[in-house]
């Protein structure tokens, strides 16, 4: 597997990818509204197949991790691609490396833990307030559970 940096000439294929896998060319996150095919990221690549991609965006010495996505779970790919968020992290001076989920996801939740991120915050009812900007967003998600609250989760960077 090889991991490459996003480029203007992937900007195409990512706004393609977002909207095949999170329903819209945006994404809304505590109140901000993200398009990950203007953000810098990261490519999986195996057997010149695209099989996973990762965004983020860099503010206050923070970085948010904006979208992560394997279409090959369990060979590494996530893993892979937060690493090297990390490593640009890391060299743009940040402290701390942090994304939101919804607590219906849980998949994402013990994945990120396995990682050493933490939760640090949960934001009850943040999607309602999601849902005026980005109305496409479903009342029920992964195994049933009403999507209701944003989870916050970090990784203190050394």
């Amino acid at each position: 597997m090889i991991i490459k940096p996003l480029t203007s000439a992937t900007h195409d294929w990512v706004k393609h990818f977002t909207v095949n896998h999170w329903s819209a060319d945006t994404v809304v996150a505590h109140g901000k509204v993200f398009s990950p095919h203007l953000l810098p990221g990261f490519v999986a690549i195996l057997n010149n197949e695209r099989i996973g991609l990762v965004t983020y965006h860099i503010c206050d010495g923070s970085c948010e991790i904006i979208t992560l996505d394997s279409l090959h779970h369990g060979i590494g790919v996530g893993t892979a691609l937060i690493e090297a968020v990390k490593v640009e992290a890391r060299q743009a001076g940040c402290q701390r490396l942090w994304l939101v989920t919804t607590n219906d996801n849980l998949d994402a939740l013990g994945f990120y833990q396995k990682r050493g991120f933490m939760l640090v915050a949960v934001h009850r009812h943040a999607v309602e307030q999601a849902r005026r900007v980005k109305p496409s967003i479903p009342l029920i998600g992964e195994n049933g559970i009403p999507i209701r609250d944003e989870i916050e989760l970090e990784m203190v960077l050394d």
